[in-house]
This record gives C-alpha cells, structure tokens and sequence, in this order.
C-alpha cells in the first residue's frame, strides 16, 4: 500500500509465464521498500497482474478535502507519473484545479474545464467527463480523505485509462463503511497500531527513539514538536484519549516498549482530563 513501487522494482513488464513466476518468486514473501515507506518497507503478498497498455501520454487527477474552502478540490496535471508534491513545489502553476460545491455537487461543466486545460480533445472530453462524476461520487459515497488517479493515461488509441489508484479513508467514517473494512489486509498495517487500535488507542509509529504517551491529540503533537525542538526524535505519536482507563494505560505502555529503538518514553498528561493516579496504575501494571 505505498507509492514509488515501479522505481523500487515493483513493477515490471513480462512477456510469458516463467518471466512471470521469476518476479513472483522475486518478490513474494520479502518486503519492498520505497520512498513512501520506513526502512523495512512494507511485505508483499499480492501480486497484481494485468495487461500492459500502450501509452501515448500520462496525465495526473487526483482530489481532496481542501481544509480552508471546506470542499472536495479536484486537481489535474500534464505532468503525469511524477508526485504531485514535486510538480506544486516546483511548477505550481501546471496544477489545474476545481472545487465541488456540497450543495450543487460535481457538474459536466468543471470535468469539461479540466479536460480541456488537459489538452483533451474529441471523445477524450466526454471520457474524462464520465470519469470525473465517477470518481467524485466515489470520493463523497465512501467518505474518502484522498483520491488519486497517476498515471491517468491516453492509450495508443487515444482512449483515457486508469493506471493506478490510491485513495485514504477517513478513519472517523470507518463505521459506516463495512465493504471497505472487508478489503483491509492486516499484513500492510504495523503490528503495534493494530494492537493500538483494538484498545481503541491512537498510535502511529515513527523512526526516533523517544516514546511518547500522551492524553489529546493536539498536547500530543505539541509535546512531538518540542521534543524535536530540542534535538530529540520521537518513536510514536500516542494518544490515550480522555476516557483512558488502567488497562489501556498499561496496553499502551506495553506497545511503546515493544519498539525496540525506544531507549526512553515521556509521559505528559494533563490532568484537568484524565486522573493522574490512573495513569501511574497503569504504568506499575506496565
């Protein structure tokens, strides 16, 4: 579930079966390690296979949730098959954009104005129309946080296809979203936030050596800040929540000690939340 696998060797194309086992074989079982993953990369247990396409040109779409418009802004690029936060760093003005109205929702009108800044022409428009109401009906009924389409590519026949996608889920609207609970594939997830997330913890691992148990999510990024700050780099982001009890304390003791580049943990819990003693309690269980 991570980006750049195609420059890390993840991606290839084969002409027969045995080329084809030779990569499963290569790659089952091991773990790929790309720019959108920690040092140990992430395992393979899948392989997909499909067919290759011929390509003519590669074409960037991707969408979502704009903070400060408070819409779904969907975003298009000619520069194709590169990362969309190089092409804003460094070439801004190749993103073309547009926002959904949450009352009128997606219209002809705004897929028609991105294809034609993405030099579309003839059927290609009415393709690319399709696709973008498709895909926002998608961002909206699924509750996502982020969608992308990269490569969105014109075919050799000059038909638009869909290469690769990716799309974050809102965890706040997980609930509501069995199906997708369905495909989640454990094996990609850390052990330690999967654990976290059975006691209803908020954990996310990181590559320092300073644990970090904590009680509200902003107390708990200030105290990450301070601690790089001053030259320090946390091992994790953990939120206990407000309504913690000593078990969960003790659980989450646990899961930061469980890494083992953790030579230290601070604790820093404001008490006006969550009771002090309880805290202690569940560390002594620790």
């Amino acid at each position: 579930h991570a980006g750049g696998r195609g420059k890390a060797g993840g991606v290839k194309c084969v002409h027969d079966a045995e080329e084809a086992r030779a990569f499963a074989q290569q790659w089952l079982g091991k773990n790929l390690i790309t720019y959108q993953t920690d040092a140990k990369g992430q395992p393979v247990s899948k392989i997909l296979v499909e067919a290759c396409t011929a390509i003519s040109q590669e074409l960037y779409l991707g969408a979502v949730i704009d903070r400060s418009s408070c819409r779904i802004v969907f975003m298009a690029s000619l520069e194709g098959g590169v990362e969309i936060e190089q092409v804003a760093a460094k070439r801004p003005e190749k993103i073309l954009k547009t926002f959904i109205d949450p009352l009128t929702g997606p219209q002809s009108s705004q897929g028609r104005e991105l294809a034609l800044g993405l030099e579309l022409e003839g059927d290609q428009i009415n393709q690319f129309i399709e696709l973008f109401l498709g895909l926002a009906k998608l961002f909206q009924d699924l509750d996502l946080s982020l969608l992308e389409i990269n490569p969105l590519v014109i075919t050799s026949e000059g038909n638009l296809q869909c290469l690769d996608g990716k799309i974050n889920i809102d965890g706040n609207a997980l609930y509501r979203q069995p199906k997708l609970q369905e495909m989640a594939d454990p094996s990609q997830d850390d052990e330690r936030e999967v654990l976290a997330a059975h006691w209803d913890l908020n954990y996310v691992a990181l590559d320092g050596n300073i644990g970090c148990m904590v009680n509200g999510a902003g107390l708990a990024m200030g105290t990450m800040d301070i601690i790089q700050l001053h030259g320090g780099k946390p091992a994790n982001f953990l939120d206990v929540g407000g309504g913690t009890t000593k078990e969960r304390v003790t659980e989450a003791f646990k899961i930061i000690l469980s890494d083992e580049n953790v030579v230290t943990v601070l604790v820093n819990i404001f008490g006006g939340i969550v009771r002090c003693d309880l805290i202690a309690e569940g560390v002594i269980g620790a």
